[in-house]
Formats: C-alpha cells, sequence, structure tokens
C-alpha cells in the first residue's frame, strides 16, 4: 500500500474525478480556439472520440422557452469501451446544467443505485438502463424522470482516467474522508490534499466497499475528483501551453463517446462560451433522496425524492438552476 499525502506547503493545484468529459471537451477546444490551436485541436478530438449514432432518443421533451439557450449534458461513466454493448454498466451519472446567461455550471450526481422508471421495462435502478437499452434507454430514462430534454451526452470509459491523470502529470484533490480501497491492489488514501495518478485515480473514484455509507462517499469522492480535474485544466499554466493541451485532448478523446451532434466545433463554441467560468462557478450536488430501501425483488436501492426531483425539473425548465437551493455553493458534495 501507498500513501498519497501531500506535504502541507504543497501548492499543487490540480484535483481530480470520474466521468465529466463535458468540461473537458469544452475547456478544452476552447482553450485552442482562443490559442489559434482550433483546427489542429478539433481534429484530434474528433478522430479519437467515438460517435453515439442515435444516442438521443426521438420524441424527447420540448425545452420551455424559459430556459433560453440553456444546455443539458448527461455524462455517464462506464465499464466498456462500446456502451452499446450487452455487458455495458453506467456506475456513474451526472446531469449537468449550463444556464442561458454562462453564468456557472451546475453538476448533479444521480446515485446509480436510484430506483425509478425505466421506459419499456417498468420499475428499476437507474444504472440498468445501459445494459436494457443502452445509451439511447439511458437518456430516455433521465429526460422522463425530469421531464427535460438532454442536449448532448457523452460516455467516458474508466480506463480514460488513466490517460487523462497521466497527460496532467497527476491530480491534486482535497479528501475529506481516509479510507483504504479494497483488493485486488489495495492502497490507502490519507485525509487532506492528495495526488492521484493513474491506477490511483481509478480505485479513488471507484470505491465504494470502504465505506459504511458506500455509494454515498464514493458520490463524494467522485465530485471532489471532477473538481479537481476541473482546477488542473483550467489552471493558466495549462490552457495556456498548446502541448499540455493537445496531450490533454490527444489521451482523454479515444476514451469518449459522444453523441452525433457533439464535434469539435459544437464543443469550442460552446467552449468559447464559457470563458468566463472558473472552478468557482461550478456548482456540485448529489439529488436528493428518502435513502436507502429494499425493492418489491429483494435489492438494495436508493429511494427516490419525488418531490426534489419535481423542484429540479422546474428549475432545468425554467432556466433557474441557480435559484435552487441545493446547488447554491459551489463545490459541494
Amino acid at each position: 500500500m501507498s500513501e498519497h499525502r501531500l506535504p502541507p506547503e504543497s501548492d499543487a493545484k490540480h484535483p481530480v474525478r470520474t466521468a465529466l468529459t463535458v468540461m473537458l471537451s469544452v475547456v478544452l477546444v476552447a482553450a485552442l480556439a482562443a490559442g489559434g490551436y482550433l483546427w489542429h485541436l478539433a481534429r484530434t478530438f474528433d478522430s479519437g472520440k467515438q460517435t453515439l449514432t442515435g444516442a438521443l432518443p426521438a420524441g424527447s421533451p420540448q425545452k420551455d422557452p424559459a430556459a433560453g439557450d440553456s444546455q443539458n449534458f448527461l455524462l455517464i461513466g462506464s465499464d466498456s469501451r462500446d456502451p452499446g454493448s450487452d455487458n455495458a454498466r453506467s456506475d456513474t451519472m451526472m446531469l449537468v446544467n449550463i444556464p442561458a446567461d454562462r453564468s456557472g455550471v451546475y453538476v448533479m450526481s444521480i446515485m446509480r443505485d436510484t430506483w425509478v422508471d425505466v421506459p419499456g421495462h417498468g420499475a428499476n435502478k437507474i444504472n440498468a438502463a445501459m445494459a436494457l437499452g443502452g445509451v439511447s434507454l439511458t437518456v430516455e430514462t433521465v429526460q422522463e424522470l425530469f421531464d427535460v430534454p438532454i442536449d448532448h451526452v457523452v460516455v467516458i470509459d474508466f480506463e480514460g482516467f488513466k490517460g487523462l491523470t497521466d497527460s496532467l502529470g497527476g491530480v491534486t484533490l482535497e479528501n475529506h474522508t481516509a479510507f483504504t480501497s479494497r483488493e485486488p491492489g489495495a492502497e490507502y488514501f490519507a485525509a487532506g490534499s492528495i495526488r492521484v495518478q493513474g491506477e490511483s485515480a481509478l480505485k479513488y473514484v471507484r470505491e465504494r466497499y470502504a465505506f459504511a455509507d458506500g455509494d454515498y462517499q464514493r458520490v463524494r469522492n467522485q465530485q471532489a475528483f471532477v473538481r479537481g480535474l476541473l482546477n488542473g485544466i483550467m489552471a493558466r499554466g495549462t490552457l495556456l501551453n498548446p502541448v499540455k493541451v493537445n496531450e490533454i485532448v490527444g489521451g482523454m478523446s479515444p476514451y469518449l463517446s459522444v453523441d452525433e451532434g457533439l464535434d469539435a466545433v459544437a464543443a469550442g463554441r460552446l467552449g468559447v462560451s464559457l470563458r468566463k467560468v472558473g472552478p468557482e462557478d461550478v456548482h456540485m450536488f448529489t439529488l436528493p433522496n428518502e435513502g436507502v430501501g429494499t425493492s418489491p425483488d429483494g435489492q438494495s436501492i436508493v429511494l427516490p425524492d419525488y418531490a426534489a426531483i419535481a423542484e429540479i425539473g422546474a428549475a432545468l425548465d425554467g432556466g433557474t438552476m441557480a435559484g435552487y437551493p441545493g446547488a447554491s455553493g459551489a463545490g459541494k458534495g
């Protein structure tokens, strides 16, 4: 076992996390656009990523005019490089809202065992949608849950975490709970500021058995990882270094699968519109729930809080996520 605790005087500022692909491609392409490297970066991004045909289902809910030019992204962390395969699982799911005024970014984790209606399959854990009907059914399930459209979907293969942290030279994050990951390859993660890279980063974001509250702590760790990732990518030294930006895009894109509309041009435009957003403007929280329960067939599940779901759906529809109490603090989770 190895300890990753950094000395107190360390000023490393690259925290990191699991499946966030949106911010990644967005900020990266924005950097190139600003520096004149868009064409080269676009070619690197588009040649590496995989396009998901039919990922956004037909008949999606209509966007409320009050939402304006807001964007909703569904980010999925999967075990499989082929998210359409029968054995693909979505162990990590985040709904990202970018408001029309581009004043911030709202990242909401959805616990994988949340008990919901999966269209055409009845009540089930939300992460079962991937195995039952692939990315399209997963998107449809989330859309029906909140009654809002998903504009883009990004799936990241967990193996991509290794390449990403390697391209960043490691990631520094704030770990609130010390723990030792389970076998194989047990590893100790101290409380406080730690640096993770490669296989260690993957262990950090995936571990749940080491915690008394299981997935709840894992989701908090994943959010810490995302915040670190954003801090590292948005750091001035990273964005102004075209070689570093190209390394990140080239190292990450082979592990990304995106809908047909999310090419490098679309990502670049969004990135430019977010140029004034900093890490302090990224608000992370977890979809409220009513605790753990048992399904009729004996599974351990997370009980949905439908009042909160309706409230969040209304905020997404009305373009008022900034006013939703649960999303009011930066870096929550």
